[in-house]
């Protein structure tokens, strides 16, 4: 089992949830987060006074899978949340050694 976990543009979640439900990805966890990367975040004028914005809001997706199920769901994050411009985000992908569903205590891929 693998966990993606993906950071991309907030204004492409849902685009991204729909492409994920087409190839019959069941769950996911999603958090909003702040942070930044190459692009160090940007500056903005509030009532005449500049203001530097170090963190830029984000979007975490995170998704537990089967190891056949991965390539499948890059190929899909990376297809919705492109836009060709810096921020576009990144996929970081985790080994995962167990699951515990609470409720049957159901393990590993029965589990998911």
């Amino acid at each position: 089992m693998k966990l993606v976990t993906a950071i991309i543009k907030p204004f492409k979640l849902e685009e991204i949830k729909a492409a994920l439900a087409e190839i019959q990805v069941e769950g996911m966890t999603v958090t909003e987060v702040k942070g930044f990367g190459r692009q160090k975040g940007h500056t903005e004028i509030y009532r005449g006074t500049e203001y530097t914005v170090d963190f830029l809001p984000k979007v975490r997706i995170e998704i537990l899978a089967a190891d056949e199920s991965v390539p499948k769901i890059l190929e899909t994050i990376i297809s919705t949340a492109k836009t060709g411009k810096i921020g576009d985000g990144k996929i970081f992908i985790s080994a995962a050694e167990d699951v515990v569903r609470i409720r049957t205590d159901e393990r590993g891929e029965a589990a998911l």
